[in-house]
C-alpha cells in the first residue's frame, strides 16, 4: 500500500511539473509571437511609409523634370545648365531611394526630400533669374544691333568724305609739292641773284711787337697773322641790311685754316651741295653800294707756312669771289 502511494505521488508530482513546463513554454510562445507581431507590425508601418515618400519623391522628382523642360529655350547656355540640374536631381533621387533601401533611415530620407523641394525652388528661381536676364540682355543686344548699323553707316558715310577729302588732300599735297619744288627753284634763283660778290681781295701778312703795334710781312716765318681785305660790288637785286660773308683761307698744303674759337666752322655750298669748312667771318651793313671790308685773323700759333694760299668768300651760300696770296 505504501508503495503505491508513493508511486502515485511521483506520479503527481511529475504530471505537476510538466504541466508547469507546459505553462511555461506556453507563455513564452505566446510572448514570442506577441513580440513577432509587434515587428511585424513596426516592419510594415515602415515599409508603407516608405512607399509613401518614395511615391512623394517621384512625384516631386518627375514634376521637377517636367517643370525645368518647360524652362528650355533657344538659348545653349541657359539648356546647358537645366541639364545639368536634371543631373543634379537624378543623383539626389538615387541618394534618396538608397536610404529608403536600407531601412530606419526614414528621417533622413524625409529630410533629403525636403532637401529636393527646396533645391527644386532655387534652380527653378535661378533659371528664372537668368531667363529675366537673357531677355535683358536681347533687348540691349538688338539696341546694340541697331546702334551698330547707325554706326557702321556713319562710319560708311565718313569713310566716303575721307577718301574724298583723301584725295583732295592728295591734290592738294602735289600742289603745294609743285609749287614747293618751283618757290625752291624760284627762291634758289633769287638767292642766288642777291648773292653779294666780291673783288680786289687781298691778303697781307702782319707780325705784332711788343709794343701792341702790327707790322707788314712777307715772310712766313716773321708773319703771326693775317689781315684779310675785299670789296663788295653792288648789287641792287640784294635788299639792303647786315650781310655776312664767309672766307675760307686755304694753305699750301690744301688744309683750311681754321680755329672754332676764332669763329671758324662748317656752310654748305648750295651750288655743290657739298660742306664747306671756312676760317672766319665778316659782316657790315650793306646799302647797295661798293665796300671795302677788312679784318684781321690772328691764330696766335705762328705756323704759317711758305707757299701761295688761296681764299675764298662765300655770300649766302654761294662762291662770291676768290683769290691768293703768297708768302716767302
Amino acid at each position: 500500500m505504501i508503495t503505491n502511494d508513493t508511486s502515485k505521488q511521483r506520479l503527481l508530482a511529475i504530471a505537476a511539473i510538466v504541466i508547469v513546463a507546459l505553462l511555461f513554454v506556453n507563455a513564452f510562445l505566446l510572448f514570442n509571437k506577441y513580440n513577432q507581431s509587434q515587428v511585424i507590425e513596426s516592419q510594415q508601418s515602415e515599409l508603407a511609409e516608405s512607399d509613401r515618400l518614395k511615391i512623394e519623391m517621384e512625384k516631386q522628382y518627375h514634376e521637377a523634370l517636367a517643370e525645368l523642360e518647360e524652362m528650355r529655350t533657344t538659348s545653349e547656355e541657359l539648356n546647358a545648365i537645366i541639364d545639368q540640374q536634371k543631373e543634379e536631381l537624378k543623383l539626389q533621387r538615387e541618394k534618396i531611394n538608397g536610404l529608403l533601401k536600407q531601412g530606419g533611415n526614414l528621417d533622413r530620407a524625409r529630410t533629403e526630400i525636403k532637401n529636393l523641394g527646396i533645391q527644386v525652388s532655387e534652380y527653378i528661381g535661378r533659371i528664372e533669374q537668368l531667363k529675366a536676364e537673357n531677355q535683358n540682355l536681347k533687348g540691349e543686344n538688338e539696341e546694340l544691333v541697331v546702334r551698330t548699323q547707325q554706326l557702321t553707316e556713319t562710319l560708311e558715310s565718313e569713310r566716303n568724305r575721307n577718301d574724298e577729302l583723301s584725295s583732295a588732300k592728295e591734290d592738294l599735297e602735289n600742289t603745294k609739292t609743285q609749287l614747293s619744288k618751283e618757290n625752291e627753284k624760284l627762291s634758289s634763283k633769287v638767292n642766288l641773284a642777291s648773292v653779294i660778290s666780291v673783288k680786289n681781295i687781298s691778303v697781307q701778312g702782319l707780325k705784332q711787337k711788343d709794343s701792341g703795334k702790327t707790322v707788314k710781312k712777307r715772310y712766313a716765318k716773321n708773319v703771326d697773322q693775317l689781315r684779310v681785305c675785299f670789296s663788295t660790288v653792288a648789287n641792287m637785286v640784294a635788299p639792303s641790311g647786315t650781310e655776312k660773308f664767309f672766307v675760307r683761307i686755304i694753305n699750301p698744303i690744301g688744309e683750311t685754316m681754321a680755329i672754332d674759337d676764332l669763329g671758324a666752322g662748317v656752310i654748305v655750298n648750295k651750288s655743290t651741295g657739298e660742306e664747306v669748312r671756312y676760317t672766319s667771318t665778316a659782316e657790315y651793313e650793306y646799302n647797295n653800294d661798293e665796300t671795302e671790308i677788312c679784318f684781321d685773323w690772328n691764330p696766335n700759333t705762328g705756323n704759317f707756312q711758305n707757299g701761295k694760299y688761296l681764299v675764298e668768300i662765300y655770300n649766302k651760300g654761294h662762291l662770291a669771289g676768290s683769290g691768293n696770296f703768297e708768302l716767302k
